[in-house]
């Protein structure tokens, strides 16, 4: 038999038909008579690799997707899952999702105060967010109340050592507020 490479187109090889039918089957009038199968080169499925990198970021998407999924199921339960409805014996001691999730609100107090320097707050108005400075004697500064509202600014009298501004702050806020102006200067920084 002749050897054909697989680099150089071969006509049809020569390839001896297998006996058929086997002896003692007669075929049947129907079917086609046997020939030689030719030599063919290997096929290749154009894009295959690009269908593997498909298939598998649609896998990472799909699993990405399920851990998402899974995730919000774990959250909307709330702590301890299901167990506390079933009558857990810890069930009384944690706190419902309802009352995690709820922010309480803020009780909030206005508080006038003294600021040390009047032209900052002719800058301000109503609605602005300030950082409120304690200044003692000694040169250290510490911040009294953050973000704190502001819900007025009175009219400057610039015969007078300073300026009143009017501040929305929570209820110890306040208190830190009254207790600073007594013994530091008050300063403010536009949040």
């Amino acid at each position: 038999m002749p050897r054909i490479s697989p680099s150089a187109p071969q006509p049809y090889a020569a390839v001896p038909a297998p006996a058929y039918p086997p002896a003692g089957l007669s075929p049947r009038s129907d079917t086609p008579p046997t020939c030689a199968v030719p030599h063919f080169a290997p096929v290749r499925v154009r894009g295959g690799r690009q269908r593997l990198r498909r298939m598998l970021r649609c896998r990472r998407r799909a699993v990405a997707a399920g851990l998402a999924v899974t995730a919000a199921a774990l959250v909307a339960a709330g702590p301890g899952g299901s167990e506390g409805a079933r009558g857990h014996p810890d069930a009384g001691d944690r706190p419902t999702a309802a009352a995690v999730r709820e922010p309480r609100p803020v009780e909030t107090v206005t508080a006038p105060v003294r600021i040390a320097d009047a032209a900052t707050v002719r800058l301000l108005r109503p609605g602005d967010r300030v950082d409120v400075i304690a200044a003692d004697g000694g040169g250290e500064a510490r911040v009294v109340a953050a973000g704190a509202r502001v819900t007025r600014v009175p009219d400057v009298d610039p015969t007078e050592n300073g300026a009143l501004l009017v501040l929305s702050v929570p209820r110890p806020t306040a208190a830190r507020l009254a207790g600073a102006g007594a013994t530091s200067r008050l300063a403010v920084t536009l949040c």
